[in-house]
């Protein structure tokens, strides 16, 4: 098979999985970045690539925020938002970080694959996005994937807050222009 079959082939299998995401996951997760008084940002692995390119279009809408990590975050404080994807939910770092989040007040955010994980538990918003992974500790969705571990789950990660960040500049009224102008220039 060659590499444009592939690709047909795994745009295919997300725009089947997405089917089984819930558009009301969807709406609760814009209303807390917009109710948000700073959003943080946290993922692993290639969750966390995709959560860092979230991060990057949240601060072209002009939006506070923050990748945990960076030596730039500030102090969290009750009002903020931390969103954290995690196809597992699992991930140890990650859930500490969210009781720490918890006890601080902060709201918690999940995209992950399951809606029973550690820090799903602990989550405000969950929104689910089906995957299959050897790391899902509770069942997930019942479906396959033709691509090696979590890719399903990461590439509709992606896209997901893509179409988020679309949903956002409606709601701001933001355009890519308004936007480009927050783009860095040192580059």
């Amino acid at each position: 098979m060659s590499v444009k079959e592939y690709s047909e082939k795994i745009l295919k299998e997300l725009l089947h999985n997405l089917q089984y995401a819930n558009n009301n996951d969807f709406d609760a997760f814009v209303s807390e970045i917009l109710s948000a008084n700073h959003i943080f940002t946290a993922g692993a692995g290639r969750s966390g690539v995709s959560i860092r390119a979230f991060t990057n279009r949240l601060m072209h809408l002009g939006l506070a925020v923050s990748m945990v990590g960076e030596i730039t975050n500030p102090h969290t404080h009750k009002g903020d938002l931390l969103i954290i994807g995690s196809g597992s939910g699992e991930t140890e770092s990650l859930a500490a970080m969210a009781r720490k989040a918890k006890k601080n007040g902060v709201k918690i955010a999940l995209v992950t694959m399951d809606a029973k994980s550690t820090i799903a538990l602990m989550a405000d918003v969950i929104v689910i996005l089906p995957g299959v992974s050897p790391k899902l500790k509770n069942a997930g969705m019942d479906i396959t994937s033709i691509q090696p571990m979590g890719s399903a789950f990461e590439q509709l990660q992606l896209i997901t807050y893509d179409a988020t960040i679309m949903e956002l500049m409606d709601r701001m009224s933001e355009t890519a222009e308004t936007m480009f102008e927050r783009h860095a220039d040192l580059e």
